[in-house]
């Protein structure tokens, strides 16, 4: 062979290679396909952090309302790029409520991005509209003050735990749950004539974890829940008497599979 043949050779060659990897590179790093309404990428289940507040009889105070924010953003502000945040709210009929249908996935801040792909400022820009904004409109208007005549927090929590967003074959499910934790409903309630015998009048954790498999199954097996105990002044609950609430519901949180933090969240 000729050297300007193989030259020439040598030079396809090359320009093969080039193009080849400009092709490669076009079908790896093209964008991944993100779902409108969620902005979870297509066809992967995200880790699923849930902000649920309680809404039934639960004054708030001005600064308690101000922290609930600060949880919900510092919630935000842990997720990794495509992990999911939702907030829900237990209301006055008792129904766990997507609040203003807010649940979506990080799409990735400016400075979660490698610039090597992508423009950071373009990306922060989208962050801003689709999720931050979204999620400052949710936040409106959350602590109205509502009645309810039930409470039923345990329900609401294991019904949460059977849905298609939220089941068992989402990784790294977490709930921060705003309550008071003042159970009140058929299955049991921390109302009666007798407030001061509360420990003996309490039914037994096992059965109630019982009772709620029965229904739900084991919907909230593997579940993080981090209570932040609400205080509130006017109540009437004595310290002793948050006591033995805060360990029912521990006993019944150990029997149904879920792992658990508290801290109080005083007035």
């Amino acid at each position: 062979m000729r050297g300007k043949d193989f030259v020439g050779l040598f030079n396809l060659l090359v320009v093969a290679g080039v193009l080849g990897a400009i092709s490669y590179a076009a079908l790896v790093l093209q964008p991944e396909e993100y779902d409108p309404e969620t902005l979870c990428l297509v066809g992967q289940t995200p880790p699923h952090t849930v902000v649920m507040i309680d809404r039934t009889e639960v004054r708030y105070s001005p600064g308690q309302a101000r922290r609930i924010n600060d949880v919900i953003l510092s919630a935000r502000s842990q997720l990794e790029v495509g992990e999911r945040l939702s907030l829900f709210e237990l209301n006055h009929r008792g129904e766990v409520r997507n609040t203003n249908r807010f649940s979506v996935c990080n799409p990735g801040r400016g400075d979660q991005i490698n610039p090597l792909y992508r423009n950071p400022n373009r990306v922060q820009a989208r962050y801003d509209a689709l999720f931050e904004r979204p999620l400052n409109r949710a936040l409106d208007g959350l602590l109205d003050l509502i009645d309810s005549p039930v409470t039923p927090l345990l329900e609401a929590l294991a019904e949460l735990g059977t849905h298609e967003d939220f089941d068992a074959s989402v990784p790294r499910r977490r709930i921060i749950l705003i309550s008071d934790m003042l159970q009140n409903t058929q299955l049991y309630s921390v109302y009666g004539y007798a407030r001061p015998d509360l420990a003996g009048r309490l039914p037994d954790p096992g059965v109630i974890a019982q009772q709620i498999e029965a229904r739900y199954g084991r919907s909230l097996a593997g579940v993080q829940i981090d209570v932040l105990f609400v205080a509130q002044d006017h109540d009437g609950w004595t310290p002793e008497q948050r006591a033995v609430i805060r360990a029912h519901w521990e006993a019944v949180f150990n029997r149904l599979g879920v792992r658990q933090s508290w801290q109080e969240f005083a007035q």
